[in-house]
């Protein structure tokens, strides 16, 4: 009931908003990469090598959380798919691959002071030098564990606990109030 509450795009600044997103596929999984980022690359399936970085294929974007750890982030029906595709890849290697869709949501943050508005409740620095796009990991928002990436230079991917979802969204929408001439209704 509180999901569908915050379930809209609020703006911020001309052109600029955020809004909690729909249902995704997620996967945890835990792989040495060093064994499986061959086998990966060769059968599709997207798995980031680089610390903090996030790399797509296809539908599917793979989020570097750890030497040996991946969030998988893909479209919601395509789970046993996915799931196939690891199992199939990974074939006598050691790796744990945990469904996680129903535990974590997302919000979207859009715009010019997207930035701005997680950083009230985000202590990275967040300047595109610094956190530059396809950049992730894990962090706060506030009080919130969330793990943040960067899909443009004005555009966030806030992976949140489901529970937390209501509070992010209550604490973005504090921070639009910093832009009191473009703040929502």
């Amino acid at each position: 009931m509180a999901e569908a509450a915050v379930r809209r795009s609020v703006p911020v600044t001309p052109g600029s908003s955020w809004q909690p997103g729909p249902p995704r596929t997620r996967f945890s999984l835990r792989v040495e990469l060093d064994a499986a980022a061959a086998r990966a690359a060769a059968a599709g399936l997207p798995i980031s090598t680089v610390p903090c970085r996030a790399v797509s294929s296809g539908d599917w974007s793979a989020l570097w959380l750890g030497p040996d750890e991946q969030l998988l982030i893909g479209p919601e029906d395509a789970g046993a798919a996915m799931k196939a595709l690891v199992e199939k890849t990974l074939h006598g290697l050691e790796f744990s691959l945990v469904d996680v869709s129903h535990r974590q949501g997302f919000v979207e943050v859009h715009g010019p002071h997207a930035a701005d508005m997680i950083n009230t409740g985000c202590p990275l620095d967040l300047d595109v030098r610094q956190f530059p796009v396809g950049a992730c990991t894990r962090t706060v928002f506030s009080k919130a564990e969330v793990v943040l990436w960067r899909r443009a230079t004005e555009s966030f991917h806030v992976e949140v606990w489901r529970s937390f979802t209501p509070y992010v969204s209550a604490l973005l929408a504090l921070a639009a109030q910093e832009y009191p001439s473009t703040a929502p209704d």
